[in-house]
């Protein structure tokens, strides 16, 4: 419960914790007393069911984290050095810092400003003969325009991964995000809808050969021990944490469906003058985040400090304007919707346990500040 004054938490997963604990436990104690711990039978136990709870006939690969899962992904496609990437700067930096350790060189594309996602036009400026792919971030939980931007790469010859990292459960005209390009890439970090009890990630494709691929990439680029096929990484999800997201799977809906309510509050909570990124047509929201705009952040977070009220920026200094990447020669102003958004947006606290009368408060702050 959520009494004046009280802290309210961005985020807090131990509420959800109690109530699984002892299917965790169970899980957890079952791998100790199984005697594999590594890339056994219940990392391909939810590689498949993960697989089952996307809808889609696929194979899923799963990996040590969600940046591993965007360079493996890269490397099974075998972009490298060279090679062109191109996605959007408002992310986190995982998606970028996947494209260098693939050895290719991110080309950055400013975002449609009434979504924040990538815009399909602004790509479609930004290719050239040496652009190889496209990785459209799903946002918050909202999801690209992916229909047009299949099919700028397709006939560019391009491949398109899917960053899902914000975007488990989100769906568009009734697909699952990361089922609609050629690989879509999980993160399990603890925050995320489907969290592990550390990192985790994991590739979707429906492609046999760009799986295998993956699977040796992820062991040192062996199909069998001590013999490499391929250049490879050590990038294993390990049994432990397959088996608590395996657990978690089974609730994952119902967590979603608390994140959506979440959402429905603030929407009916908040003054309509207060602006939100849109949702894309088609698209099922699953609300990973809650984010509003505001040239007025500053006052905001001074008065949700003063209340205890947890809040995150995503992202507050879009990449192109980060000191590590001023050697791909982005010029302030050259990304407008990207750099103002990083100026404006807000996340509000969003998590399925989240009380109403939590959430009621944040909005009666947020309009107090605001309107």
């Amino acid at each position: 419960m959520s009494s004046p004054g009280s802290a309210i938490r961005a985020f807090d997963y131990r509420q959800q914790y109690a109530a699984i604990e002892a299917e965790v436990l169970a899980a957890v104690r079952q791998v100790l007393n199984s005697g594999s711990l590594i890339l056994g039978p219940r990392v391909r136990g939810f590689e498949e069911n993960f697989c089952c709870y996307l809808g889609a006939a696929g194979f899923g690969v799963g990996v040590a984290n969600g940046t591993d899962a965007l360079a493996i992904a890269l490397r099974a496609l075998e972009i490298g050095p060279g090679d062109e990437v191109l996605t959007v700067a408002n992310t986190a930096i995982p998606t970028v810092s996947a494209i260098r350790m693939a050895g290719a060189t991110p080309v950055f594309c400013d975002v449609d400003p009434r979504t924040l996602l990538l815009d399909p036009q602004a790509a479609a400026a930004r290719i050239t003969a040496r652009a190889r792919a496209i990785i459209p971030v799903h946002l918050y939980g909202n999801m690209a325009q992916l229909p047009a931007i299949c099919d700028l790469a397709r006939r560019h010859g391009m491949q398109v991964i899917e960053d899902c990292a914000q975007s488990c459960g989100s769906t568009l005209s009734g697909q699952a995000s990361g089922t609609l390009g050629d690989i879509g890439c999980f993160s399990f970090y603890p925050t995320k809808n489907l969290g592990a009890y550390g990192d985790a990630g994991l590739c979707f494709t429906r492609d046999a050969g760009l799986a295998e691929r993956m699977r040796q990439i992820r062991a040192y680029g062996c199909a069998e021990a001590y013999d490499a096929q391929r250049e490879g990484v050590n990038s294993r999800l390990d049994e432990l944490q397959a088996a608590i997201l395996d657990v978690k799977l089974r609730h994952l809906d119902d967590w979603l469906a608390g994140r959506r309510r979440v959402a429905e509050i603030y929407d009916q909570q908040l003054h309509s003058g207060i602006v939100r990124p849109q949702t894309t047509a088609g698209a099922r929201h699953s609300y990973h985040l809650y984010v509003i705009q505001t040239a007025r952040r500053a006052a905001l977070i001074e008065r949700l400090k003063a209340e205890g009220i947890g809040f995150g920026l995503h992202y507050p200094k879009p990449i192109h304007r980060m000191r590590a990447y001023d050697f791909l020669g982005y010029a302030a102003g050259s990304l407008p919707h990207t750099e103002r958004a990083a100026e404006e947006v807000l996340s509000l606290p969003c998590y399925p346990e989240l009380p109403p009368e939590a959430i009621e408060r944040v909005a009666a702050v947020v309009n107090q500040v605001l309107s």
